[in-house]
């Protein structure tokens, strides 16, 4: 508007808008989320958990960053530890509501009963420690057994049965979980002896005390309890199929056939690093803890609301604006979050309502935020945990999967962004007014509170370890809060310290039992055996035998976790796609992009469940509508194979090519499923734009070029006959 001007009543209104917009929208992003069977405490027992979380982080803080423990010892109070304290947050079965269908007084009793067989098996731990000290190269098999192992499974089953009958409110504690407690202390405890002497060289053979089996079926029993607790039946149901694998495998046909393995001898090296104590927990037990912390310190000083704000300043006012703020917001808090379908609760609660009110169905709105949210796992530089258990796995350096992840991340963000405006053009959905959605100018001043971020990632690339960079980052999270409205006192730091120890639960129980079914993959061999019926596939076909990995990937991970689904997919179906020639990191990130989706993808999708849940529409309808939106990452792993320049490997100019191409051919695919490309689209443009988007998709020069000219010759034709129409209105009126 020049200077001579007159202002309109429109433009008045605007200036008014623009100065009444809110500093703030999202409030409450970074709020501890209180799962339906934890326990909320009031009083000293507040105080005692909260000591407790508050020593476990800090324990590991200290451990990583002063003083180094022996590495199994380490791993097992780090298992011990997330045990304790999630039998003591976590109820076993549904509270009483307002007192009503408590549990009677008798179960009480029975508890406490129990507690005297765990304390003596506890007992028996020390003074079995007592006699290794006093020069005895081994403990009395008989006391092992009968003073030991039999008190403590049958202890630990009855107490884990007797959990399932216990309803209380939600602010009482009761003696089963206690029972539970005192075991996992007794199981870690008689690890911790044996380990930290000779005897620990014999796990796996028949010499290895018969101790270290009962004592590892006790904490499998614990783990898979626990998991059941905070991540539900899916996991355990698995875990508990390859266990019973281990002794139906002999009698099974086939290639599942296996010569056996006694109990002793499984379970003397379950919990090893071949099983519980390996590449899953070895990745808890120290980058993921970190990041936890991190993401604690995070939410402490409020960079979380910052996050969805700034999202919302950014894209709000675009068509369809809540939907493209979702994918911003989700990218940003999913990538240092290890759960999509948490990421879905924390900033779904926002923005699914705000999606509805500009006018998209409820459907729509919940199916978009578990897309953007399940996408944050894939995000660099943290992918959710996902790239530190791949490093682990793979030995390949950390900041060379991040780069990699660069392109796959970008291409399945572009896609759900073009899905997004591309429906919201059809709909001729509008954005959010200026006073609606916070001040640009006013975030930006306070774009400081991306600096720990920033340092993370700085730290990373300038060659500082994974723990030295997060430390580093947690660290500086404290410190940009005090420059910040949302200042951490010594009571913030505590407060940051016990909400990780608290999320750090779900997560370390989860790699625990993914530990269980590594375990029983790397001690049967029905991996290798898995490996060989790839190779045969691809012997066919290695289109056929990605495909069959592809769906064997997403089926373990259905109900599971981001990052123990990857876990188990990477020890089942990775080293087969190895075997048949295909790099080691693509075949990993092969994996681990399927491993991912699974949380969308039906019948099972997590991510899907919960934002139906917020959006109040079908869960399997849902789920369906995210697989649609989320339709690029079922084939982007694909263009892995076919173009690894797609994971940085290659010349500039072909990274370059490929990653321009293709975007251009996930935008192609996106106007495809939506029947949308500057207008209406009827059957036939779908199907030429479907071939248009593979030919871009698939990499090759010459599939670039003729995807090239028919993106071209539709944008022609698509903009001759709509004028670049944007809304459903001009098309109406094109039309008319």
């Amino acid at each position: 508007m020049s200077p001579t001007t007159p202002q309109t009543s429109d433009d008045l209104k605007d200036d008014v808008q623009l100065a009444s917009s809110p500093t703030v929208i999202a409030e409450g992003v970074d709020e501890d989320i209180v799962e339906s069977n934890r326990r909320l405490f009031t009083g000293w027992q507040f105080f005692l958990f909260a000591g407790l979380a508050i020593a476990y982080s800090s324990f590991h803080l200290v451990s990583l960053n002063v003083y180094p423990m022996e590495t199994w010892s380490f791993r097992i109070v780090h298992i011990a530890g997330a045990l304790i304290l999630g039998y003591g947050l976590f109820a076993g079965a549904r509270f009483a509501e307002d007192g009503q269908n408590a549990s009677p007084a008798w179960l009480t009793w029975v508890g406490y009963a129990l507690l005297i067989p765990a304390l003596y098996t506890l007992a028996q731990v020390f003074l079995m420690q007592q006699t290794l000290s006093g020069g005895a190269m081994r403990i009395d098999p008989i006391v092992e057994t009968w003073h030991y192992g039999y008190p403590l499974i049958a202890t630990t089953v009855a107490a884990i049965v007797l959990s399932w009958f216990f309803r209380q409110a939600r602010g009482s504690f009761n003696p089963a979980d206690l029972v539970l407690m005192v075991c996992a202390l007794a199981s870690a405890g008689y690890l911790l002896i044996m380990y930290n002497t000779p005897l620990r060289a014999s796990t796996g053979t028949s010499f290895a005390p018969i101790g270290i089996s009962w004592a590892a079926i006790a904490g499998s029993l614990l783990i898979l309890e626990l998991t059941r607790r905070v991540a539900g039946l899916a996991l355990v149901i698995i875990s508990l199929i390859f266990l019973t694998y281990v002794f139906a495998g002999p009698y099974l046909p086939g290639f599942l056939g296996y010569p056996g393995l006694s109990m002793q001898r499984f379970f003397s090296q379950l919990y090893t690093d071949a099983g519980v104590l390996g590449p899953t927990i070895a990745v808890s037990s120290t980058y993921i803890i970190l990041f936890i912390i991190f993401a604690a310190f995070l939410q402490a000083s409020k960079v979380g609301d910052y996050f969805v704000n700034f999202a919302f300043a950014a894209a709000g006012r675009a068509r369809g604006g809540p939907a493209k703020v979702s994918i911003f917001a989700s990218g940003l808090m999913g990538m240092i979050n290890g759960t999509s379908a948490g990421n879905v609760v924390s900033t779904g609660s926002l923005t699914i309502p705000l999606m509805k009110k500009v006018g998209y169905p409820a459907r729509s709105a919940g199916a978009i935020e578990a897309a953007a949210s399940t996408g944050g796992q894939i995000m660099p530089p943290i992918m959710g945990a996902g790239a530190f258990i791949m490093a682990e796995v793979t030995g390949i350096p950390y900041t060379d999967i991040a780069i990699a992840a660069l392109i796959p991340a970008i291409l399945y963000f572009a896609s759900i962004y073009f899905m997004v405006d591309f429906e919201a053009a059809r709909k001729g959905m509008r954005g959010m007014r200026k006073d609606e959605i916070p001040r640009f100018t006013k975030l930006a001043k306070q774009a400081y509170l991306f600096a720990p971020i920033i340092i993370l990632i700085a730290a990373l690339f300038m060659g500082y370890s994974v723990i030295r960079a997060g430390t580093l980052a947690t660290a500086s999270a404290a410190v940009v809060s005090w420059i910040s409205p949302n200042k951490m006192g010594v009571t913030a730091i505590l407060k940051a310290l016990q909400l990780a120890g608290t999320m750090a639960i779900q997560i370390i129980a989860v790699c625990a039992c993914a530990g269980l079914i590594v375990g029983v993959i790397s001690l049967t061999g029905v991996g290798a055996r898995f490996s060989s019926l790839l190779l045969g596939l691809a012997g066919v076909s290695q289109l056929l035998a990605l495909i069959f990995a592809m769906l064997i990937s997403i089926l373990l991970g259905m109900g599971m976790p981001t990052t123990a689904a990857y876990a188990v997919a990477a020890s089942v179906v990775a080293p087969g796609l190895i075997n048949i020639g295909i790099e080691p990191l693509i075949a990993h990130f092969f994996v681990f992009y399927f491993a991912v989706v699974s949380a969308i993808t039906p019948p099972v999708a997590l991510a899907s469940y919960a934002a139906a849940g917020i959006s109040g529409d079908n869960p399997m309808g849902t789920s369906v509508a995210s697989f649609k939106i989320g339709l690029a990452a079922f084939i982007v792993p694909f263009m892995f194979f076919y173009s690894p320049a797609m994971l940085m490997e290659g010349s500039a100019m072909q990274i370059l090519r490929v990653g321009v191409t293709a975007t251009l051919g996930i935008i192609l695919l996106s106007g495809m499923v939506q029947a949308w490309f500057f207008g209406p689209v009827n059957v036939l443009k779908r199907v030429i734009m479907l071939v248009g988007a593979m030919c871009m998709i698939y990499g090759g020069i010459y599939t670039d070029i003729v995807g090239l000219v028919i993106g071209a010759g539709l944008v022609i034709i698509q903009r001759k006959q709509f004028g670049g129409g944007k809304t459903a209105d001009k098309v109406q009126t094109s039309a008319s």
